[in-house]
């Protein structure tokens, strides 16, 4: 019995020891993964930049809001498929890891699918409710117009990242994500600058790189797979009571995400109401907070797949060093960040604009980075601890308390005061930040416990929401 008891402290002791490099190394993958978006985006720009015509430009930027605020709400696809593959992983359950991977999958295609085919009435909501020139909104309409087809494939292509993120192949999320945005980068060249598409070459570009990457994906996939375990779980893909659990979970996700970009939305449009240098100092600080995401989002990527992999283990005491690794490590990358904003601001923000009359005052709110950058870091870490769990529902009721305690009171007073309402602003976002940290906090202590169930591939996520 000893013996036993000697054996099971080693293998806790080394599994904590094998922790922090996995931990380190996902956490790698998924920055490196996430900053190659922005820089092929910016890189887009900048051949739209030097075209002749600037309404170009500012047209895919139009549109590119649109698109991006729909496929950033159905994200949920990869995240509720990495935090329930990880628990698959942890069983060692085979079957059920293919089930994932293809219910999710099939998921995002019926939704792709219906986003081409809501194309028109899409453009026409998204474009009134966006107010541009008439060759604004042409270039608008072109580049929306060929990008939307892309919907399936950026979909699909989350529930594959999701799914190579949730078995911690880490590597295959690189190699997909520089697929598609080295493609995306060549085609931009190819199409805007030597064949002269324009906006729709923009388009057809996005659209274009994301179907390569899928095929890649798609091609991994087949390979990464057993074909007799396909036909084994072919019958099971269209158990109706696993599908709804699966739309449950991603839908609750979906209310997550959507409340967090609707208090971005808020607070920029508040920001715009209170002047255009105001308006420009936030969308500067903002671009940090943005910045500093993709590296914080990263950590929180590795965080969701561990917790999902401990948890179908039932490995319970390794969730609290995970907690102990994760936190640390993110808050250090958010104040980092915001330490070199606030000590050096002339000298960061003036790599972003040459216009002194916003710089000048710039350091009147930049100190806000720290409340906003330190809450958010931890904050962004622990939504990929519980989506690893698969508790779509915490997240959802987190959020929602998050913007009704948090935010909303502060942002109807900076409303409602002319009187340094800038700061009230900002004291708003940082309120709906902190609630959020101190109601996952809450829900902690509960996880580390070693009889909390995992979410099954049928019915018992609906029975975690109904608690």
């Amino acid at each position: 019995m000893e013996n036993n008891a000697s054996q099971s402290i080693d293998q806790t002791l080394s599994s904590q020891d094998d922790l922090l490099p996995r931990f380190f190394q996902l956490a790698l993958a998924n920055v490196v993964s996430n900053i190659m978006v922005p820089l092929a985006n910016t890189l887009s720009v900048a051949f739209l930049g030097h075209l002749s015509e600037i309404h170009h430009l500012a047209g895919v930027a139009l549109a590119g809001n649109l698109t991006s605020l729909v496929f950033l709400l159905l994200i949920s696809l990869r995240m509720s498929t990495t935090g329930l593959t990880a628990q698959a992983v942890g069983r060692d359950d085979q079957e059920a890891i293919l089930l994932v991977g293809l219910r999710n999958g099939l998921i995002a295609l019926v939704l792709g699918v219906a986003i081409v085919s809501l194309k028109y009435p899409l453009q026409e909501l998204g474009f009134t409710l966006l107010n541009a020139t008439p060759q604004v909104k042409a270039s608008a309409i072109a580049y929306f117009n060929a990008q939307i087809w892309g919907a399936p494939a950026v979909l699909l292509n989350f529930v594959l990242i999701g799914w190579f993120l949730g078995q911690e192949k880490s590597g295959l999320v690189v190699l997909l994500s520089v697929v598609g945005n080295v493609a995306n980068i060549a085609l931009d060249y190819l199409l805007i600058i030597r064949w002269g598409w324009e906006s729709m070459g923009a388009g057809v570009s996005y659209t274009t790189s994301q179907y390569l990457s899928l095929l890649v994906g798609l091609i991994v996939f087949c390979l990464e797979i057993e074909w007799q375990d396909l036909r084994a779980v072919a019958g099971e893909i269209w158990d109706t009571s696993a599908i709804i659990s699966s739309f449950t979970l991603n839908g609750n996700i979906f209310v997550s995400n959507f409340i967090f970009l609707l208090v971005i939305l808020i607070f920029n449009y508040e920001s715009a109401a209170l002047g255009t240098i105001t308006y420009a100092e936030n969308a500067l600080i903002l671009q940090i907070f943005f910045l500093s995401s993709y590296f914080t989002e990263g950590l929180g990527f590795g965080t969701e797949t561990l917790s999902g992999n401990f948890q179908g283990k039932g490995e319970s005491e390794q969730l609290k060093a995970l907690v102990r690794i994760s936190v640390g490590t993110s808050l250090l990358v958010g104040l980092i960040f915001a330490g070199v904003c606030v000590l050096f601001p002339q000298t960061v923000f003036k790599l972003l604009t040459n216009h002194t009359e916003i710089t000048e005052q710039i350091d009147i709110y930049v100190f806000w980075l720290l409340p906003v950058l330190g809450f958010s870091s931890v904050a962004f870490m622990l939504d990929g601890y519980f989506l690893g769990l698969a508790e779509g529902h915490t997240l959802r009721n987190v959020t929602l308390a998050s913007f009704a305690v948090g935010f909303l009171p502060a942002d109807v007073a900076a409303f409602s005061f002319h009187t340094n309402s800038n700061h009230i602003l900002w004291l708003a976002l940082s309120l709906f930040l902190v609630v959020r940290l101190v109601l996952f906090g809450v829900q902690l202590p509960r996880t580390f416990k070693s009889d909390i169930p995992y979410p099954q591939l049928s019915q018992p996520v609906i029975l975690e929401i109904n608690e």
